[in-house]
């Protein structure tokens, strides 16, 4: 899942700024799912601008609703008569629903109400643990699932490196070494030979590296849509 925090309020209303009229739009999948921008967010954080304008003396009309996925764009279709009556939109979508938003709607102005961190995982109640760094050229299934490069501090192909101590990372001794998981992990499942291949310097050009991504499934696409 996409993780992501909210920003702070002072933060939200500077991008608001002078606007009056304000619709906060929350997303139902991700961003709920670790508290961040589903309709309770959504709904708390519209009553706090509210609130915060009025003691401001500059009170504006704040409204709130929900879409199942901001990403899509045929779930935001339901909210364009909303869209267009205000003067500002603050998604909190990650950064994707912002610009799923404004793509969808090139007239509006979408400010973003999160801070987008990284693709996890809740570890336990109230924490979440990035697991994948949307590398474009998965090898978890030669590290016994688990990914070194989002896990390991140094992204290490043929780890651990020499700061590892007592299975910690060097960075901080709250963070398990990816290495020493991955060692466990394979002697557990009696697969450690797989530590005896060297791995090759990566191929970052199906990382972001690259540039920006794209995946065509021409067996999906529409003839109207073809190049």
């Amino acid at each position: 899942m996409i993780v992501a925090e909210q920003k702070p309020l002072q933060e939200i209303k500077s991008l608001v700024g002078e606007a009056q009229r304000v619709l906060v739009v929350g997303c139902g999948t991700c961003v709920t799912v670790c508290f961040a921008g589903g309709a309770r967010e959504a709904a708390i954080l519209a009553a706090s601008l509210r609130m915060s304008s009025r003691l401001d003396g500059v009170a504006k009309a704040v409204t709130d609703v929900t879409v199942q996925r901001q990403c899509e764009w045929e779930y935001l279709d339901a909210i364009a008569g909303e869209i267009g009556s205000v003067d500002v939109v603050v998604s909190l979508g990650c950064g994707i629903g912002v610009q799923a938003m404004v793509e969808h709607f090139p007239a509006a102005w979408v400010v973003p109400g999160l801070n987008t961190s990284f693709l996890g995982l809740p570890t336990e109640q109230g924490v979440w643990a990035e697991r994948c760094a949307a590398c474009g050229d998965c090898i978890l299934g030669i590290t016994g699932g688990i990914c070194p490069i989002a896990r390991c501090s140094k992204s290490l192909l043929n780890g651990p490196c020499g700061g590892s101590e007592g299975g910690h990372c060097e960075v901080s001794p709250d963070i398990p070494c990816a290495w020493q998981l991955i060692y466990d992990r394979l002697s557990a499942m009696n697969r450690l030979d797989t530590l005896l291949e060297l791995q090759p310097p990566k191929n970052w050009r199906a990382a972001r590296d690259g540039g920006p991504r794209r995946i065509v499934r021409q067996d999906l696409r529409l003839p109207a849509e073809e190049d």
